[in-house]
């Protein structure tokens, strides 16, 4: 659903994106780890079509979102680390008007039913945004993001700021999108929620995928282990090679 081929971008002189290969297939949720300026939110744009590679390819369900970003970002949703929301607008509100700027008609007991499924209340829905917390927000996005209907899903920080049960229900809701066949990319700095969530982590360094990790064969704290080992290596880094846990 997701393909990355050997993707490269740079900004002047420096590389942002080291010859990038990713594959996120349906039913997957695979996160990236790294720290900031790794690369993550990079690969993010590039899938959305807000940046171009310089060298190799990106695809999105084989759309290639440089070239039509309109008809790639129809087949993907994206949430960012703060959804941007109309504070004015009721939640029920924001999640109707970007339905219609979308081209969706649905009815109001739709947008209830999406934000009742991504855990606001019909209470909380029809109180304005400016008084929500920022997990009542991300709820909203979610919200957006479901009644879509988009096949894959794009997650830039969702989890930052989050409370324990704030972020808790959030990933319930993507293990939920998941079994319904979504392939979700999301960048994180949550090992222990990427762990917990993930099918696949990739600790990305310096714009480079340097690891994968299979999160079902090893505990949050081996992946803590992996994670600074790479963080703190002062060699040059390497692309990644087969998931760490793969094997007995």
């Amino acid at each position: 659903m997701l393909t990355a081929n050997g993707a490269t971008k740079r900004y002047g002189d420096t590389v942002a994106l080291d010859a990038l290969t990713l594959e996120v297939q349906r039913g997957e949720v695979v996160c990236l780890l790294g720290a900031n300026g790794a690369g993550k939110t990079t690969t993010i744009h590039l899938f959305l079509g807000l940046l171009a590679p310089d060298t190799g390819e990106v695809r999105v369900d084989e759309v290639d979102p440089a070239r039509d970003p309109e008809r790639a970002r129809k087949k993907v949703a994206y949430i960012s680390e703060s959804v941007a929301l109309y504070p004015d607008l009721t939640g029920l509100e924001n999640q109707a008007l970007f339905d219609a700027l979308a081209g969706r008609k649905r009815s109001q007991a739709d947008h209830l039913a999406a934000l009742e499924w991504a855990g606001l209340s019909s209470a909380e829905a029809t109180r304005r945004v400016s008084g929500y917390s920022k997990g009542m927000r991300q709820k909203v996005g979610l919200a957006i993001a479901f009644a879509k209907d988009a096949q894959a899903l794009l997650l830039d920080e969702p989890m930052s700021g989050l409370d324990p049960k704030a972020a808790a229900e959030f990933a319930a809701h993507l293990r939920r999108l998941q079994s319904e066949g979504r392939a979700i990319l999301m960048t994180t700095h949550d090992i222990f929620r990427a762990q917990e969530t993930a099918t696949r982590i990739g600790i990305m360094r310096a714009g480079h995928l340097i690891e994968t990790v299979d999160p079902a064969r090893v505990d949050a704290k081996e992946i803590e282990r992996i994670y600074l080992r790479h963080m703190h290596d002062p060699s040059p880094v390497a692309h990644a090679g087969p998931p760490s846990g793969a094997h007995p």
